[in-house]
Parts: structure tokens; C-alpha cells; sequence
């Protein structure tokens, strides 16, 4: 069963639940557990998640 959080969709107005997600930068492609529209398949980055750990690895691949 997935967990759902307390954020609605923008488009839909339905909750977010957490599923997999494909994160894809610079032709690098990751998969996150991360909360995401079930029906039109929005997907919600935390602040701290796009700051911090994407962020890190964003400058990783821009480096090599």
C-alpha cells in the first residue's frame, strides 16, 4: 500500500502518494521513491531534497 501525503495535485486536486519516479539530468537517469500524482503523474521534489542531495548531484555531472 502506498502512503499518501497531504499535498494535492495542482492539475487534479487529488492527494499525492509515493511511488517511483525516473529523475533524469544531464542523460543520466536515477530512480527516487518520491510523491507523485496517480493520475496525471506530477511529481513533487522537497526543497531540502532539490537543494541538497539533487543539487550535489547535479554539480557532480556538470563536472565530469
Amino acid at each position: 500500500m502506498s502512503e499518501t501525503s497531504k499535498i494535492l495535485c495542482s492539475r487534479c486536486g487529488i492527494y499525492l502518494t509515493m511511488g517511483t519516479v525516473t529523475l533524469t539530468y544531464l542523460e543520466a537517469s536515477f530512480p527516487a521513491e518520491l510523491y507523485k500524482c496517480a493520475k496525471c503523474g506530477l511529481v513533487y521534489i522537497p526543497e531540502d531534497l532539490a537543494l541538497g542531495k539533487m543539487a550535489q548531484v547535479e554539480k557532480t555531472l556538470e563536472d565530469k
